[in-house]
């Protein structure tokens, strides 16, 4: 009898086991549970897409892609064709040490400007390579019509784009979903909900490196590439309670309409029938946790997507131009939206003019971005047609205020923010520039010009008090020696 029941329990287990890993195996993101929150009658195709069993990557499908050792290549070649807006430089390295490369496109590649910076981020999932394709053919497309296409020219000139092909080597050389210790990088990152991975010696180099490149780099926006759909999905990934819901982040409008920018710049994915607008919140679709566009915006202030650009993970190689076709004003429309809409500026503080490494909240937004240390510059990402209170603030300083209308343009705006009082308590900020460079320079200059329009009307106060004294001095010099008298004998 208790043989019986150890069977059963065996049994039981393993079932349990297999329905809960054929949603990891098959869906673009991974995770999804036996339903989606779909309707399943009106979206029958696509839940069956999902459940499908992990088709095996031959030979044949692998023909026409670079390997890792071509692509290696291709950036490098790229980096001296393009030297005069790019440069090449490497994150880290993935298990098996492939270099993780990126390239950067801007006119001052490699310099710091008061510019938004935008990061591409493809194949994260070994088995999912479009990314690595699309993303040179943009690159390539972007030196090559830099001051001949106007929005060339904007990307180039007015953002810092950089663009890492491959996030996952390894799992793309063994033709599989994870790295090579075969673990999927985008459950890998902390996670706001579930204790996962705390321990960054726990975590893989491959996330450690994107971890370690949000320090260094301050984005504004970010997308990553996959394939098995086509949609953009948007925060939050997860809920607190794992349901499948719809669970949106503080900055859900942003974000929708960041997603919308890319599913309507794309030739089909905004007549989705499965998604409505080809968009879709992460939790609606199936949560995931420890994932990377929800650790990119909370912990970077990064405004990440991600982009299931592509229905089948691994297309035949003569379908890749067509991919790229389909999705390249998609990705143009999305980095130029950095520049062309919310609100932009610098923050300085009054006492030296210097800019200072403020941060800004929205009224009723309960999400800040921080501006950065050289500039003092911020760029944050608002959905465009609404009016909003703006706030910037850092600790010494007294916050300043004020409402913006946002309309399809941008909005410009600086704050000079006045120290609070506190004697003693405001350290002095460290900058990497000399202020009177750049258009930043104004509130500097306008200071300098009042300290020096201060000393010369107390010099000259000085001058009129010592020539007046003087003036007295020389009248009263005879009464300060009166003649003697003679003295009586």
């Amino acid at each position: 009898m208790a043989i019986r029941r150890l069977s059963f329990l065996l049994l039981l287990l393993l079932l349990l086991r297999a329905f809960a890993s054929l949603p990891t195996q098959a869906a673009a993101r991974g995770g999804a549970g036996p339903s989606s929150g779909i309707d399943d009658e009106k979206h029958g195709s696509f839940l069956r897409n999902l459940l499908e069993d992990k088709p095996e990557i031959t030979e044949e499908m692998i023909h026409g892609y670079m390997t890792n050792s071509e692509l290696e290549i291709a950036v490098q070649d790229f980096g001296s064709r393009c030297a005069n807006v790019s440069r090449v430089y490497s994150i880290g390295k993935s298990v098996n040490g492939s270099p993780l490369w990126v390239i950067e496109l801007s006119d001052k590649p490699g310099q710091k400007e008061a510019e938004p910076a935008f990061k591409f981020i493809g194949n994260v999932h070994g088995d999912e390579p479009v990314g690595r394709e699309v993303l040179m053919q943009l690159a390539y497309w972007l030196c090559d019509n830099y001051l001949k296409d106007p929005l060339a020219t904007l990307i180039v000139e007015n953002t810092h784009l950089h663009i890492l092909p491959t996030m996952n080597p390894d799992g793309f050389a063994l033709r599989r979903r994870g790295n090579a210790n075969n673990i999927d990088l985008n459950r890998d990152f902390p996670d706001q909900f579930f204790p996962i991975n705390d321990e960054i010696n726990y975590r893989q180099p491959e996330t450690r490196a994107i971890m370690n490149w949000i320090k260094q780099e301050h984005f504004t926006a970010s997308a990553s590439l996959h394939g098995g759909a086509l949609v953009a999905n948007y925060p939050w990934d997860g809920s607190r309670d794992k349901r499948k819901e719809y669970y949106g982040c503080p900055d859900d409008k942003a974000f929708r309409y960041m997603a919308s920018v890319y599913s309507e710049s794309h030739y089909n994915m905004s007549l989705s029938k499965e998604f409505r607008g080809g968009i879709t919140n992460g939790a609606l679709w199936y949560p995931i946790y420890g994932g990377m566009q929800d650790w990119n915006y909370i912990h970077g202030g990064c405004f990440e997507l991600t982009l299931e650009i592509s229905d089948v993970k691994w297309p035949k190689a003569s379908e890749l131009l067509l991919i790229w076709k389909q999705n390249k004003m998609s990705m143009l429309n999305l980095v130029a939206s950095m520049v062309k809409t919310g609100v932009h500026g610098r923050i300085f503080a009054a006492d030296s003019g210097h800019p200072i490494p403020g941060s800004l909240m929205v009224k009723g937004i309960d999400s800040k971005i921080n501006a950065s240390r050289t500039f003092g510059d911020y760029h944050r990402m608002l959905a465009p047609g609404e009016s909003y209170e703006v706030v910037a603030s850092m600790a010494g300083f007294t916050p300043k205020r004020t409402r913006i209308m946002l309309e399809r343009e941008a909005v410009n705006l600086d704050f000079i923010l006045d120290p609070d009082g506190a004697v003693g308590q405001t350290k002095p900020v460290r900058t990497d520039c000399d202020c009177r460079c750049d258009d930043g320079s104004k509130p500097f200059l306008i200071r300098e010009a009042y300290i020096w329009l201060y000393l010369l009307v107390l010099f000259f106060l000085l001058a009129l008090y010592i020539l007046f004294r003087r003036r007295i001095a020389s009248r009263l010099a005879p009464h300060r020696h009166p003649p003697k008298r003679p003295v009586a004998v």
